[in-house]
């Protein structure tokens, strides 16, 4: 007897706009630093996006959920999708579990800086990015597990802002990437990452 699989809800996933320490490059993990002017322009592209993909696709906006990261740079960036996409702004939802890979003491300093100041665990980070937990932050495969956790609870075709971390940690759960991969692929600013059918398309 053969058994048919049930279609995973569609996720359309954003990472939230650029913010100043972005540009800096240093690591934000839990730390709320706002949106910058561009990081604005980009939330409103990926409501444009988002836009257009709903009326190639034939798809209501009101028939999705949304649901934003608790950290402000996501919720904003949600806003401004939403704006776009001439909905109420406040009519999202927001979920702790979608919360940046948080990098504890690390926080606020960049890559280079920590080479500098932390050389040894910078080392066994890049040896495996994956499995390496900063002091008092946490690691991939502890973000994969939350993300985990709150991709099987969902229950429609859902409209995400969150970070890049999280979308690893998805990408790595769902099969996309092997775990020792999913770390280095790059998540974008003003795109709009589709994950459908075990795939992820990109729309920028």
């Amino acid at each position: 007897m053969s058994t048919v699989k049930a279609a995973r809800p569609i996720l359309f996933y954003i990472r939230h706009g650029e913010t100043d320490w972005n540009v800096a490059g240093r690591l934000q993990g839990r730390h709320d630093v706002p949106l910058n002017r561009r990081g604005r322009a980009q939330g409103r592209h990926c409501g444009e996006i988002l836009r257009d993909l709903f009326v190639h696709n034939k798809r209501d906006p009101t028939d999705l959920d949304y649901v934003s990261s608790p950290l402000g740079r996501a919720r904003v960036t949600m806003e401004l999708v939403r704006g776009a996409l001439a909905l109420d702004v406040q009519g999202y939802k927001v979920d702790y579990r979608l919360a940046e890979i948080a990098f504890g003491a690390w926080e606020g300093f960049t890559i280079s800086q920590l080479r500098t100041c932390d050389p040894q665990r910078i080392s066994a980070r890049e040896h495996d990015k994956w499995h390496f937990v900063p002091p008092g932050g946490e690691s991939y495969a502890m973000v994969a597990e939350r993300m985990r956790d709150w991709y099987e609870r969902l229950t429609q075709d859902t409209v995400v802002t969150a970070h890049g971390g999280t979308a690893r940690g998805l990408i790595a759960y769902l099969g996309i990437a092997k775990p020792a991969a999913a770390p280095l692929i790059d998540i974008a600013q003003g795109v709009v990452y589709v994950f459908a059918e075990e795939k992820l398309t990109r729309y920028s």
